[in-house]
């Protein structure tokens, strides 16, 4: 596994993360499994949401670690809040320390490494958000802050108020949905993917060192067992997998961590034996020309 540290921290994380939405259902048994082989693997970052499974995957994770102590020190954990779902988005003041408070106590821990605004709420008052952080930050609660889902104004104007650096931005991207990118390569041409859909939040990022972390990579790329829907997708993922002797996951992945963004995506899978397969990926660097093959094999054009 390969490691980076988040610009303006202290962290050590892993280059790909384990996404713990998928937990609720587990059994102690299971999660134990789980754990396990992202350990093995070297995975030590760890990113949850108080809304998922209702709160029930960070009690989850509290068990393990009521189980496992001493597996605190290991990892970093990263949650996220701002959504009422189904109502609204929330930033106030309120509502933040009342979900840090919650994901503290679900997650049995005295602190959260990493906290990220989940969505961006339209009624963000940016003053309220950075006193919010600066409080969280001085009482030990929260150690570092990002957002998701935000455009590059969005976070350049939280930015503007709070003097904690904004350390990760967390974005869908994969070889299907691949917004990011595609305004950047269809500069001045008359098609739908030279629309500027995000602000461009990719080159936002890189230029002020802001970590992408990608969800759902292998969402619309994917069916059971990581078999891929899309024809031409899966034979370049296969062809690419079986050179580097890794798995058609791990070729996915390796095409992200291609990107010279230096993203660190997240991966939602809870089955040990993907888990190590997709781990590999950290090992793995493709050519400029396979992820280009991978990019035009996911139906994307070059203009």
């Amino acid at each position: 596994m390969r490691y980076f540290t988040p610009e303006g921290t202290d962290m050590k994380a892993s280059v790909i993360a384990q996404g713990c939405m998928r937990i609720a259902g587990m059994s102690d048994a299971e999660v134990d499994a789980m754990m396990d082989a992202d350990l093995e693997a070297g995975v030590n970052f760890f990113d949850h949401a108080d809304i998922y499974g209702g709160g029930k995957c960070e009690e989850k994770f509290g068990a393990y670690l009521r189980r496992h102590p001493s597996a605190r020190d290991k990892m970093l954990l990263q949650t996220k809040c701002g959504i009422i779902i189904g109502k609204r988005y929330d930033f106030s003041e309120k509502h933040i320390v009342e979900c840090v408070e919650g994901s503290l106590k679900r997650l049995g821990t005295d602190h959260i490494d990493v906290l990220l605004l989940h969505r961006p709420d339209a009624l963000c008052e940016p003053e309220i958000v950075a006193e919010t952080f600066e409080k969280l930050h001085t009482s030990g609660k929260v150690r570092y802050f990002g957002v998701s889902n935000h455009n590059s104004f969005q976070i350049g104007l939280l930015q503007k108020y709070t003097r904690h650096r904004l350390i990760f931005d967390q974005l869908r991207f994969g070889p299907v949905h691949t917004c990011m990118v595609d305004a950047g390569l269809h500069v001045n041409m008359k098609c739908a993917d030279a629309v500027v859909r995000d602000g461009m939040t990719l080159d936002y990022c890189r230029m002020n060192n802001i970590t992408i972390q990608p969800w759902s990579p292998f969402r619309a790329a994917v069916g059971t067992a990581f078999g891929f829907p899309h024809l031409r997708l899966s034979r370049a993922l296969k062809k690419l997998a079986k050179k580097y002797a890794a798995t058609d996951a791990a070729a996915l992945l390796a095409w992200i961590l291609r990107h010279p963004a230096n993203m660190q995506p997240i991966v939602g899978s809870t089955d040990p034996a993907r888990i190590a397969g997709m781990a590999k990926a950290a090992d793995v660097t493709i050519t400029h020309e396979e992820w280009y093959d991978i990019y035009r094999a996911a139906g994307h054009k070059i203009p």
